[in-house]
């Protein structure tokens, strides 16, 4: 059975929708989540299907000893799943092609370094966009820039707000997350 590792920054939402993704289908297991905030929900989500977690600081994500520790589940994809720390160089080396983010706009408007939630979500709207939607892209050494492998549109409605777009686009993430990430496990490896 193929291994995917999530990394997760808060609540868990995309990470718990992939596990129960992949619970029912059977087609990978979520071996490992690796989280950089001891307070975030995806750690009781992790406890509470019996996952193993990695809680990462800084210094340690950035060294040789994190990518042996990651290389030990012989992962097939890493996903990012509202990780909000930049991947650093050695770790993209060391998996080239098998990390994959989410991001909450249509890029490459509207990403980059501190674009993430509703900094998102103020930005498309304060900007009178009449879209948004989701990105699902490689990961690369820059913020947000890797190629694409999936959008998905929505409308922006008159009145909207950052929490009533958020609801929105995380219906889209929850769409066509798991699925993308089942798609490319199933055609690249």
């Amino acid at each position: 059975m193929q291994s995917i590792i999530i990394f997760a920054s808060g609540r868990g939402s995309n990470a718990e929708a992939i596990i129960q993704y992949f619970k029912k289908t059977g087609t990978a297991k979520v071996s490992l989540i690796v989280c950089n905030n001891p307070n975030a929900g995806v750690i009781n989500i992790a406890e509470q299907y019996d996952i193993p977690f990695l809680l990462v600081d800084k210094q340690t994500f950035k060294e040789r000893l994190f990518v042996v520790q990651i290389q030990e589940y012989k992962p097939s994809l890493i996903v990012l799943a509202g990780f909000l720390w930049k991947i650093p160089d050695i770790l993209i080396t060391a998996f080239s092609g098998k990390i994959i983010n989410i991001h909450p706009s249509l890029l490459p408007k509207y990403g980059g370094k501190g674009m993430y939630g509703h900094h998102v979500h103020d930005a498309v709207i304060t900007s009178g966009e009449k879209e948004s939607g989701i990105t699902i892209h490689y990961v690369n050494e820059h913020y947000d820039e890797g190629n694409h492998i999936l959008q998905a549109h929505c409308s922006i409605h008159e009145g909207d707000n950052a929490e009533t777009l958020a609801k929105r686009i995380g219906l889209l993430e929850h769409a066509f997350f798991a699925k993308t990430i089942e798609y490319l496990l199933t055609n690249n490896n």
